[in-house]
């Protein structure tokens, strides 16, 4: 089993910045591919980014590639979403992930989800 806690959601200005987190407990290989998905209202999820813990591997959205920056701590246990250059597509409920197969866009690929924090950008 895993768990996925999600932090450092809020409200920032176009432009702004933001960096969320994402506490990680449970059984490593089911976790080995971790990563952020987002949803908005009439929207589908949409995945943003991954990171692949055996090779330390990263993959972004183009949506966010140049923007978004996806890192793990040294301990494989947190993992975080420094979000710049914000604009107001970018607002969303925003899901840690956690999974066992890496380089994947797919949610199915994804067992395991947070419960989401919500990140609003503001014009």
């Amino acid at each position: 089993q895993v768990q996925l806690a999600e932090s450092g959601g809020g409200q920032v200005q176009a432009g702004g910045s933001l960096r969320l987190s994402c506490a990680a407990s449970g059984r490593t290989f089911l976790r080995n591919a971790m990563g952020w998905f987002r949803q908005i209202p009439g929207k589908e999820r949409e995945f943003v980014a991954g990171l692949s813990w055996s090779d330390g591997n990263t993959w972004y959205a183009d949506s966010v590639k140049g923007r978004f920056t996806i890192s793990g701590d040294n301990a494989g246990n947190t993992v975080y979403l420094q979000m710049g250059s914000l604009n107001p597509e970018d607002t969303a409920v925003y899901y840690c992930v956690a999974g066992v197969v890496r380089g994947s866009r797919s949610a199915n690929a994804y067992a395991f989800w947070g419960q989401g924090t919500q990140v609003t950008v503001s014009s």
